[in-house]
């Protein structure tokens, strides 16, 4: 039985099933979540502290004098303590002896108790509401995000109590979870939160605790939606215009919606709560939707880095094809909402489609995210930074390009936290014809009644090597594997025997009668390549990115000669493209290196403006006449690590 974020029902209606155990044991992601258990998590509770998360609670348990009020700028600050405490157990969850994991359980341990002895008599949890002399429940719900930290809440105690097997936690998310039930529904308040996850966090505890209440209410919370009870909204605690219906995704029914639309991480937050509810009830109307707005999503408003959100303003999608790059809002949380609503859909449809844009988000938009070190965080992420905006954004702000120990809305770090600590969850699923892999990491993985083990120097290196531990005897079973929709010339062999199969839809299905220890050796091409956007993305037209397998790479300052703007360079027609792996430079990367052309070309005059006809250099600015100079391009997750400078992805051609 899964462990991880999503358990199904036993009479869900999916294609697919998470595995029954999953454990990343090398390579990339390890060590990503080794510094996620080394560094960030043991840091929480601190962070926390100072930024009052705790004294809250002590002070809503009475523990504390409560004369000072509430401390923190938000509504919603117990929301970044529940995050912590799933991140944390689910590092518990995947083992670990020692000093350091005994220190995490007793700080879990400390930290769940002080959630129990805040929460009130009735169930009833938010200390900026327990605290506030003028505070009333349930009169915020565009900005007050009550039920947003009910569902973090609720998430919380159903890891800790898959982790654990304690009840505590889980007895406090009961009792939450009734009270939102007595007081939201037909007949009741009938008002939707601002901020969608209590639909996600209702389903989870369903399947936790067997009670059918939580998923009539999450059903009930999907479909009030768009039926205007939020409207307009007030104005925005921080000025400003009403943010419009659509910024709540409170202007359409989401079963006739054709657009994403709206804040970025409550639109997936919301997309991934339906999709838990259509799995639950075989909900095929809303299942439909879902795939209309991932395919919206994905072939309009999500980045090359697989970030979304294309406007500062409301930290919101845009239009169709708007996309800029150094204008790129990108937020972490998106990142992660898209890999939470990516992976229901995969498990959902059974379609491959949905794990290549996880793949494509985990390694670019979402691990960008946090620096190597596991210390400093990124709230947006640009795919550009001009070479005056490095050094004139000198304050460190949530929407800073600069990474920074902690944010004033701190939602970021701990859900970067809690997606790297149980991402073995998002590897591997199985079916009743067998197992199959989804995103490649050295480890072992159990489902669909076989267990394989997993070597490979992925991204780096596009070697897979599956050994078949277990698969049923005297029967047929079905290994998949993924092929990357950029993979076209991959290889395959079992036991160093060509395979006959073909991919299809993304899948390259092995079916037979396996022997235990037979390997299977996927062999996924590497070489560095260009990529060009749609013509409809006026931000980046007559550009184009390097790529290297689901890795997308980035000029940045420091690795360019002394004196070489990014803004003068265009990349040389018929430049070859070097991979070198340098594993000295940043935790170890593989840089493309090649020859620009650098645009030396003088300005005529005080005008930026030329003609447009024929002989005037066209898009270039004159580079075609200027000298060719190397240029270094890093993975785009690793940018932001040095001293401040330049970047940027997409590069003019």
């Amino acid at each position: 039985m899964s462990t991880g974020p999503i358990r199904l029902s036993p009479a869900a209606h999916t294609a697919l099933r998470p595995a029954t155990a999953a454990r990343i044991t090398g390579g990339f992601w390890a060590v990503r979540r080794r510094v996620n258990a080394e560094v960030s998590l043991p840091q929480g509770p601190d962070r926390l502290e100072r930024a009052g998360n705790l004294a809250n609670l002590r002070a809503a348990a009475g523990a504390a004098p409560a004369e000072s009020g509430f401390r923190g700028d938000f509504p919603f600050q117990d929301s970044d303590v529940h995050k912590w405490l799933e991140a944390a157990s689910w590092q518990l969850a995947d083992g670990g002896e020692g000093p350091a994991a005994k220190e995490l359980s007793r700080q879990v341990e400390r930290l769940a108790g002080m959630v129990a002895a805040a929460q009130a008599e009735d169930g009833y949890l938010q200390t900026h509401y327990q605290l506030g002399p003028d505070a009333r429940r349930w009169t915020e719900p565009h900005w007050g995000h009550e039920l947003y930290c009910a569902g973090h809440l609720l998430q919380a105690a159903v890891a800790h109590h898959r982790a654990t097997g304690r009840e505590e936690l889980l007895e406090v998310a009961v009792r939450c979870a009734d009270l939102v039930d007595a007081t939201f529904g037909p007949g009741k308040d009938e008002t939707v939160c601002g901020h969608p996850e209590i639909e996600t966090a209702l389903v989870e505890l369903y399947r936790e605790t067997g009670e059918r209440r939580y998923l009539d209410l999450a059903r009930y919370f999907v479909d009030r939606r768009g039926q205007g009870s939020l409207g307009d909204g007030p104005e925005d605690r921080s000025a400003g215009p009403r943010p419009g219906a659509a910024y709540w995704q409170d202007h359409v029914r989401l079963r006739e919606a054709t657009a994403v639309t709206g804040h970025a991480v409550r639109q997936l937050y919301l997309l991934a709560g339906a999709a838990d509810v259509a799995a639950e009830t075989g909900d095929t109307e809303l299942r439909d939707a879902l795939v209309r707005l991932w395919e919206d999503m994905a072939a309009t408003k999500t980045h090359l880095t697989g970030g979304v959100g294309s406007r500062h303003e409301l930290e919101s999608f845009g239009d169709a094809y708007e996309l800029p790059p150094d204008r790129a809002y990108a937020e972490t949380c998106s990142a992660v909402a898209a890999v939470h609503f990516g992976w229901r859909m995969a498990l959902l449809t059974g379609d491959a489609r949905y794990s290549d844009l996880v793949e494509r988000t985990l390694f670019n938009g979402f691990a960008s995210g946090v620096s190597l070190d596991g210390e400093r965080w990124l709230y947006v992420n640009p795919l550009q930074v001009r070479q005056d905006g490095a050094s004139g954004q000198a304050t460190a702000t949530d929407q800073s390009t600069h990474r920074t120990p902690w944010f004033r809305c701190a939602c970021c770090p701990p859900n970067v936290m809690r997606l790297l600590a149980s991402l073995p969850h998002y590897m591997a699923s199985g079916d009743a014809g067998g197992l199959q892999l989804h995103q490649y990491a050295s480890g072992s993985y159990e489902a669909g009644g076989g267990a394989v083990r997993v070597g490979t120097g992925y991204p780096w290196e596009g070697r897979i090597a599956v050994v078949v531990d277990r698969a049923p005897r005297d029967a047929d079973w079905t290994l998949s594997l993924r092929i990357p929709h950029w993979a076209a010339a991959y290889q395959a062999t079992v036991g160093g025997d060509p395979v006959a199969e073909r991919a299809e839809n993304g899948w390259l299905r092995l079916r037979r009668r396996w022997r235990p220890g037979e390997t299977v050796v996927l062999s996924l091409p590497l070489d560095a390549r260009l990529t060009r956007p749609d013509p409809r993305v006026d931000a980046v037209r007559g550009c184009a990115a390097i790529e290297r397998g689901p890795l997308v790479y980035c000029l940045e300052q420091p690795d360019q000669p002394a004196g070489l703007r990014l803004d003068d360079i265009a990349l040389a027609p018929g430049a070859a493209l070097g991979a070198e792996h340098r594993p000295e430079l940043l935790g170890g990367v593989t840089v493309i290196t090649s020859r620009a052309l650098r645009r030396t070309a003088p300005r005529d005059g005080w005008w930026p403006y030329r003609d447009g006809g024929e002989g005037t250099g066209g898009d270039t600015g004159g580079a075609e006449t200027a000298a060719r100079v190397p240029v270094t391009a890093i993975p785009y997750y690793a940018w932001a690590n040095r001293e401040r400078g330049a970047m940027r992805v997409w590069i003019p051609v």
